[in-house]
């Protein structure tokens, strides 16, 4: 159960600027909000800076004038920057969460994006759980970290220059004293943020790997109770769990020993700034006022310098989610269109007029819409380097023929489909559609003539109408319901309580696996397919419907390059040609009944299946 260590997993021991560039890039496209979020963290620093001034002018009037002092401009002057204070803490709350929304939303609809247009190879080694951490946690820690680091930043870098200018006018000879506690400083920051970042990352990296074990857990709920496993599962799970405890509290430790040293070096600048101060204003270099106001900034000038650290510790830790994202986003499709394909495109689009509702004989890339042929030309292809699916694989199919694949499970079936949907590319060889090689078309267009019924059919939430609408969004009702009909849906949609209104609940939990392979065939008929894909797809559904629907295929298909891969060899004997597909190569190829009189690997595959479904209607009828 336990999600893999993937590859990602593993960085630098440092943080990245250009990284945080990259990241920052983004929130630049929100400067309306971003340079007054700025100019209000300058302001609040500034105001910061002055009460010490105003305390320092206080005091030194009430010494020279006594009983005499008027403290009213003093007040005054408390009182101003208290509401100025006030004002600029609520703008700077409401840029920061503006920012902060803005920037989370944006990222996370640039990866789903990405998500959306990367092949099917990229999901092959990479688990859901992995990829919706990155479209969660990732993307909210990221936005925090920009909006609310990017004033602690603007607000401590300024405060810090301007208490330290400040300082060194008051009195140089003490703001030395006072500063000399700044290089040890910055050698504990160093050496204890480059633990803390690898702490963080480690609790990241099992914070991935636990949502991953989430997902795969509620997924096989059902498999693990048949199989019994939830106590090996708690197991395994525990096992998550106590890493990513023991990374926190690693963490934990780190920043409580941390934060104490950063605070006891401040304590020892207000004390070396009453120590020294006491001298000078004991000799009469310095007056009671710059005293005060110099302990006032010595305590103060490590507030910001502890918050920039604080911010940065957070930088550290959410550099790992940082990396992951701005990796998803980095991450090119492997399958796409070429430079060529974009530049035919954009020419067809400037030189063709589209005419709503007309038949357009020229695609998106200037090619035929019109598919007449597809053609596998000595084809070879692998999952992994070493390691073909198919061999040499050679075929041409024409528009109106519909060919059956069969043989034992891993011959290559879905495979060869699969390349025909340019889910994957041959790693040899070409794939040609009308005599030209299909990575010179449209990869969007191509896509868009497919119609694929898998053996589990995936529906989303919401009704039956939406869900049968999802292959050609402007649909009407009435050709919804026609697409229904005739894949005999129709019949059960109309007896439930609302109809085609009717709720089909998460993934179509609601429906029954045969109700729901029908909702997909009707679903893939409205999409108009000019190549009809059924993986195993009436495997689902009982003999008495599946005969039903026969007519509605048959309907489906004609004038359409059709694939069929089938468990049941009842269903393809009607197919134009059959392949018997075995370790990568066409095995035996005919129709059916050419199959038979050869009785070869085929003719072995269909007696046996006929045989066991003639033993299983005997044993039912005894029943």
């Amino acid at each position: 159960m336990s999600a893999p260590l993937l590859h990602e997993d593993e960085f630098q021991a440092r943080l990245d600027a250009g990284l945080w560039w990259k990241i920052f890039q983004h929130a630049l496209r929100l400067k309306r909000f971003l340079i007054p979020l700025a100019f209000t963290g300058m302001l609040i620093a500034a105001i910061d800076a002055s009460f010490a001034q105003v305390t320092r002018w206080t005091i030194d009037t009430v010494v020279q004038r006594g009983a005499q002092a008027d403290l009213r401009p003093g007040i005054g002057l408390y009182l101003l920057l208290t509401a100025l204070l006030s004002l600029g803490i609520w703008v700077f709350i409401e840029l920061a969460g503006k920012i902060s929304n803005h920037l989370s939303h944006d990222i996370r609809r640039l990866c789903f994006d990405r998500l959306q247009e990367l092949e099917f190879a990229f999901y092959d080694h990479r688990p859901v759980g992995w990829l919706i951490t990155r479209l969660t946690s990732d993307c909210d820690r990221l936005a925090r970290i920009i909006a609310w680091g990017f004033l602690d930043l603007v607000w401590g870098t300024c405060l810090v220059l301007m208490i330290a200018v400040s300082l060194l006018l008051m009195h140089w000879r003490l703001a030395l004293i006072v500063l000399a506690v700044l290089p040890p400083l910055a050698l504990v920051s160093k050496y204890f943020q480059r633990m803390m970042l690898l702490s963080h990352r480690e609790i990241r990296k099992y914070n991935s790997q636990i949502t991953a074990a989430y997902n795969e857990s509620i997924q096989g709920v059902r498999t693990t109770k048949t199989l019994v496993r939830e106590a090996d599962n708690l197991g395994e799970f525990q096992q998550l769990s106590a890493a990513m405890f023991a990374a926190s509290v690693k963490n934990a430790r780190q920043s409580a020993v941390y934060y104490p040293i950063v605070m006891t070096l401040g304590s020892l600048a207000a004390g070396l700034a009453l120590w020294g101060g006491g001298h000078f204003t004991a000799v009469g270099g310095m007056t009671l006022g710059t005293l005060v106001a110099f302990i006032n900034f010595a305590g103060q000038f490590f507030n910001p310098i502890n918050q920039m650290a604080r911010t940065l510790t957070e930088m550290q830790a959410a550099q790992a989610a940082g990396e992951r994202v701005m990796g998803l986003l980095a991450t090119e499709p492997k399958i796409t269109d070429s430079d060529d394909v974009k530049r035919r495109m954009a020419e067809v689009s400037a030189s063709v007029p589209v005419v709503a509702g007309a038949v357009q004989p020229l695609a998106p890339d200037g090619y035929a819409a019109k598919i007449d042929a597809i053609e596998f030309r000595h084809v070879t292809f692998a999952y992994e380097e070493g390691s073909p699916v198919l061999r040499d694989f050679n075929l041409t199919v024409r528009a109106g023929q519909t060919i059956a694949l069969v043989g034992p499970s891993g011959g290559g079936k879905s495979t060869i489909v699969s390349l025909v949907c340019r889910f994957y590319e041959p790693t040899q060889g070409g794939l040609l559609f009308n005599g030209t090689d299909y990575r010179q078309r449209s990869l969007h267009w191509l896509q868009a003539q497919l119609g694929i019924v898998l053996q589990t059919p995936h529906l989303f939430k919401g009704t039956v109408r939406e869900n049968i609408r999802y292959g050609r969004l402007d649909a009407t009702d009435a050709e919804i319901e026609e697409a229904a009909r005739l894949v005999n849906a129709h019949e059960f949609i109309s007896q439930m309580e609302h109809g085609y209104d009717t709720q089909v609940g998460e993934g179509g939990n609601r429906l029954s696996t045969g109700q729901k392979q029908l909702v997909s065939f009707a679903r893939a008929l409205l999409a108009r397919p000019q190549i009809f894909v059924m993986d195993e797809a009436t495997s689902s559904i009982d003999t008495e419907t599946e005969q039903a629907i026969q007519a509605g295929i048959e309907r489906l298909l004609a004038g359409r390059i059709s694939f069929v891969i089938a468990h049941r060899l009842s269903t393809i004997r009607r197919a134009d040609r059959i392949l018997v597909i075995n370790r990568g190569v066409i095995e035996e190829a005919g129709t059916h009944e050419e199959l038979l009189r050869r009785r070869g690997h085929y003719y072995e595959l269909y007696t046996s299946q006929f045989r066991r479904e003639r033993e299983e209607a005997v044993l039912e009828g005894a029943r």
